[in-house]
């Protein structure tokens, strides 16, 4: 989820606006789509159309970028047999659980957790869509907590360390310094070597992908948005990968959304540019 912060039960504009892109583009059900959403998705509409019209990138463009290329990736894990259930953290008003859902039944288990607030929303969303049940659950987290009975740590307890898991991540890393975001992949990690097999997938954006003045442009833009700063915590690919091996995951790659657009479906190139998505495997023991 857009705008995951310790402690607040409200539910981020961001939360709201990238819920009714997902609706705007054919990828979500009429119950994700909120009127707060609606209103933020037009009212920015027109820098969106601007920025395409210079061949810029568009706010929509890089959201939809990385949600098509963290779906393949997770259907293909699906698919191989090597995950059998997903946790979502800060899933907010993603559809990406209803239609995995809907896709797979009983075959998957699909976790999406969050704050207690989103939580309590996202029921209400499911049950409005006619979706939930025993194999997509909807629980309270806390990602940045190391213990407790909403840790990471207590969340994954639940599920069936015989079964592949991934841990998915969308709209979450950027709103933390490097400091924290570190601290969170060395407990994904640590959490998904406990499972036959696991993976980790999220986005991440990096400085060397984000230096042209049209970009600081951009990111001024979102972080007004996202009523914080927004964070380019890594220089480039190579700095991300030496954090993410040292965190636990000597198998991380950083795939470049425009390379796979022929496989994911449309996706605007100005607006992959910017933005890398995470495919990382823990150490086995």
């Amino acid at each position: 989820m857009e705008g995951f912060r310790r402690g607040s039960e409200s539910i981020s504009p961001t939360a709201h606006y990238t819920g009714y892109v997902w609706f705007a583009n054919g990828m979500s059900h009429p119950a994700f789509a909120t009127n707060e959403g609606r209103l933020l998705y037009h009212a920015l509409r027109p820098a969106n159309l601007a920025a395409r019209a210079v061949g810029g990138p568009s706010l929509e463009g890089l959201l939809i970028a990385r949600h098509r290329v963290i779906d393949h990736l997770l259907e293909t894990e699906i698919a191989a047999g090597r995950v059998g259930q997903v946790l979502e953290i800060a899933a907010g008003l993603s559809p990406r659980g209803w239609r995995f859902a809907q896709r797979h039944g009983n075959r998957l288990l699909y976790v999406e957790a969050d704050l207690r607030g989103m939580v309590a929303r996202k029921r209400e969303v499911l049950a409005a869509a006619g979706a939930g049940s025993d194999h997509h659950r909807v629980v309270e987290i806390d990602a940045l907590a190391d213990d407790g009975p909403h840790s990471l740590e207590a969340v994954a307890a639940a599920l069936d360390p015989g079964r592949g898991l991934a841990i998915v991540t969308e709209g979450l890393l950027a709103y933390y310094d490097a400091a924290i975001v570190v601290e969170m992949w060395r407990r994904f990690a640590s959490v998904l070597a406990g499972f036959t097999r696991g993976v980790y997938l999220a986005e991440l954006y990096l400085a060397d992908d984000n230096r042209n003045p049209l970009i600081h442009a951009f990111k001024k833009m979102l972080s007004t948005f996202v009523r914080g700063e927004v964070h380019l915590d890594f220089a480039d690919a190579g700095e991300a990968q030496r954090a993410l091996v040292n965190a636990g995951f000597p198998d991380a790659a950083l795939h470049r959304p425009s390379a796979m657009a022929g496989t994911v479906g449309p996706i605007e190139e100005a607006g992959a540019r910017h933005v890398r998505v995470i495919e990382a495997r823990p150490a086995r023991t």
